[in-house]
């Protein structure tokens, strides 16, 4: 049986509707008037029909679609492979670096080693080591360039990534680990089933916002010489000196991201309210 709400309930739920009405209309209001006169400034400026001709070129933006959107599906197959490649390794890296015991210092030092000199070294330059580096040592069975330049993504991002599992591995009390030893499991047991999943929960957010700087990044594989999204705007633009296909590039790359965005953000927002609720 449901009761019907109070005369003074039925005041607050009111209340709370116009309050929120009044902040969704204050809030496109003031966007509204922001972006008029952001809108007024920019088309204003005295040298807006030049930006506008070299940058946002209608016809150009037409003619110039269909070869970066080819180029994007290369864009969009390396983010998947480098993205799984980078999450498997930094997961490897990042357990390496937890184990316990002497023994297993070799270990552990060269998995700090490797993530500290990796965060540090700038993609452009693992990138050009990998693409033109390796290829002039002229092994046999060296792969393509698109390999090795996916290669070096891979492992720079997932130094990153390692530091984020790990991080999310240690946040894990040690006492759950002695319980689960206590119950006859290994450590290796321990790890696989109560550790890693708790960890793997708690940094879902930061290794999602890695995955979106990764989505972005994938667009420099285009310095090893595949036709990416990027390699195909810059031959536009070398062919009618006009940047509008960097625009449409551009554009297609934060499409492409949303989605991801979305994900992210809404993953973030659970995990809050999942902490405020256990708090």
């Amino acid at each position: 049986m449901t009761h019907a709400p109070s005369p003074r309930q039925r005041e607050r739920f009111a209340y709370r509707r116009r309050q929120a009405i009044r902040s969704v209309l204050l809030a496109a209001l003031s966007t509204a008037v922001l972006g008029t006169l952001l809108a007024v400034g920019i088309t204003g400026a005295p040298g807006w029909d030049r930006v506008k001709q070299s940058f946002f070129a209608w016809d150009k933006a037409v003619e110039y679609l269909p070869d970066i959107l080819d180029g994007l599906w290369l864009n969009l197959k390396l983010l998947v492979v480098c993205a799984t490649a980078a999450l498997a390794l930094g997961l490897l890296v990042a357990v390496l670096r937890t184990l316990r015991g002497p023994v297993f210092f070799p270990v552990r030092a060269v998995a700090t080693g490797y993530t500290y000199a990796l965060r540090g070294m700038p993609l452009i330059i693992v990138i050009y080591l990998f693409a033109f580096g390796i290829p002039g040592l002229r092994l046999q069975g060296t792969p393509d360039v698109l390999v090795l330049g996916g290669a070096a993504i891979v492992i720079t991002y997932g130094a990153y990534l390692a530091e984020v599992f790990r991080a999310g591995i240690e946040s894990v009390h040690p006492s759950q680990i002695a319980a689960a030893r206590s119950l006859g499991l290994s450590y290796r047991q321990a790890m696989r089933h109560v550790v890693l999943p708790q960890a793997v929960r708690r940094v879902a957010p930061p290794l999602l916002n890695d995955t979106v700087a990764l989505q972005k990044d994938v667009g420099l594989i285009s310095l090893a010489g595949p036709i990416d999204a990027i390699r195909a705007a810059q031959i536009g633009v070398a062919q009618d000196a006009n940047f509008t296909p960097y625009i449409v590039a551009g554009v297609l790359f934060v499409l492409l991201a949303l989605p991801l965005i979305g994900i992210t953000d809404w993953v973030t927002l659970r995990a809050a309210r999942r902490q405020n609720a256990g708090t």
